[in-house]
């Protein structure tokens, strides 16, 4: 059994996908998005660690796993097997992308360290996923999201004022760090077609996180104060924050001059548009304490919807603080399709849509994520394994089928 047709501007590139967790399989699963057929090595038995993040589980599944595995077939191979590694090898052998996020004495032991497997492919794009990246003192160490944003800084400027830093509360690094790899992968890819020549690329969660600080790293540098907590209020534009209504928060970015005087004049609040003092962004930030203080009184007397209704149609940016069960529910995200039903789950799995959209293919490739070893026979037969080759390396345990699996 082969893959189906596939459509979007990757299609007929092969990518093996070696990574567990989420940063590696995000960026496998957005250049699946975009055409790329993936393998995904798994451990038989275990199969990628996400498999057993949870609750939640639907019917067996991780949510989480479901989220950033669509679009890709699962093959089981035992790396500790030199048949296993074999068949690794094969694979790679055909592969136009390998992606990977071992560490890196692991992969000089298995032969499929950058030098050994471009000595074999020399056209192959390798990408390494790491916590700290190939070189430096901590390259060897092991990096979760939360390690990442707490060395990174990204902590050290999130969370309410006065209070301890906190973690941006989703798997930040991982999703930044993905897309930073399927950016480079892509890119290295225009040139192998062109070239035929492959690259080795170092993604690793500490310099995405750095990459989201980098306004604040730059502001830093030139003589801004330590930053610190702040509940979502230090910022270079003065009134860009939360704001509490007469029943729910909601925030308010003013991002120049003339966006400010409309917010006063729709807020009621005009001594404040003609202040000479507050013309400008420089001015405001001077007095931010009294020009926050006088907006938060105002704005406490009336609804939050009312609010973003009178603001947004004077062109002020404004929102509702939603919570989640609110946004899977917002017109514009449904409208726009962002959140995928799995197949087969009976809406009780969703992944998120990948934040890019192609012109050229309208509907998103939506597959649901693999079983684990699902496609072990089909893609070693189309290796050039015959029928008697593939059980016998089932039953020597160094590669794991569906059924082996199953059981």
């Amino acid at each position: 059994m082969t893959s189906p047709t596939i459509s979007g501007p990757l299609a007929g590139v092969r990518v093996v996908d070696l990574t567990t967790s989420y940063a590696g399989p995000t960026a496998a699963m957005y250049l699946a998005d975009l055409g790329a057929s993936v393998i995904k090595v798994e451990r038989p038995g275990s199969g990628d660690d996400t498999r057993g993040w949870g609750p939640p589980f639907v019917d067996g599944a991780s949510a989480w796993f479901a989220s950033a595995n669509r679009n890709k077939r699962s093959v089981a191979l035992n790396l500790r097997a030199e048949q296993g590694r074999d068949a690794l090898l094969r694979l790679l052998d055909e592969a136009d992308v390998f992606l990977q996020n071992m560490n890196p004495s692991k992969l000089v032991r298995s032969g499929i360290d950058p030098e050994s497997l471009r000595a074999r492919n020399p056209r192959l794009v390798y990408c390494a996923l790491s916590g700290f990246g190939l070189d430096g003192p901590d390259s060897g160490l092991p990096g979760y999201d939360l390690v990442a944003q707490a060395r990174s800084g990204l902590m050290s400027v999130t969370g309410e004022k006065g209070h301890s830093p906190q973690r941006v509360s989703t798997a930040l690094s991982d999703v930044a760090a993905g897309m930073c790899a399927a950016i480079a992968v892509s890119a290295a890819l225009v040139r192998q077609a062109r070239t035929g020549e492959g690259e080795v690329i170092d993604v690793s969660l500490l310099d995405a996180d750095l990459a989201l600080l980098a306004p604040r790293l730059a502001a830093y540098h030139a003589g801004e104060p330590e930053p610190a907590p702040s509940g979502g209020t230090d910022s270079v534009l003065a009134v860009y924050q939360p704001f509490e209504a007469a029943d729910r928060s909601l925030v308010v970015a003013i991002g120049n001059d003339a966006m400010w005087v409309r917010f006063c004049e729709v807020v009621g609040l005009r001594a404040l548009a003609t202040n000479p003092a507050l013309a400008d962004n420089a001015g405001r930030r001077t007095h931010r304490p009294e020009v926050t203080a006088a907006i938060a009184d105002r704005l406490r007397e009336r609804p939050a919807v009312e609010w973003c209704r009178l603001l947004g149609e004077a062109g002020v940016p404004v929102s509702l603080v939603q919570s989640m069960s609110e946004v899977v529910k917002d017109p514009q995200v449904v409208a726009r399709g962002s959140l995928l039903p799995v197949p087969g789950s009976g809406d009780a799995l969703v992944s998120v849509r990948s934040p890019f959209r192609l012109g050229s293919v309208p509907q998103p490739r939506n597959e649901r994520f693999p079983a684990l070893g699902a496609d072990t026979e089909a893609v070693l037969l189309e290796l050039g394994y015959d029928a008697d080759e593939v059980r016998r390396l089932a039953e020597s345990g160094a590669v794991g089928t569906l059924d082996e699996v199953a059981s």
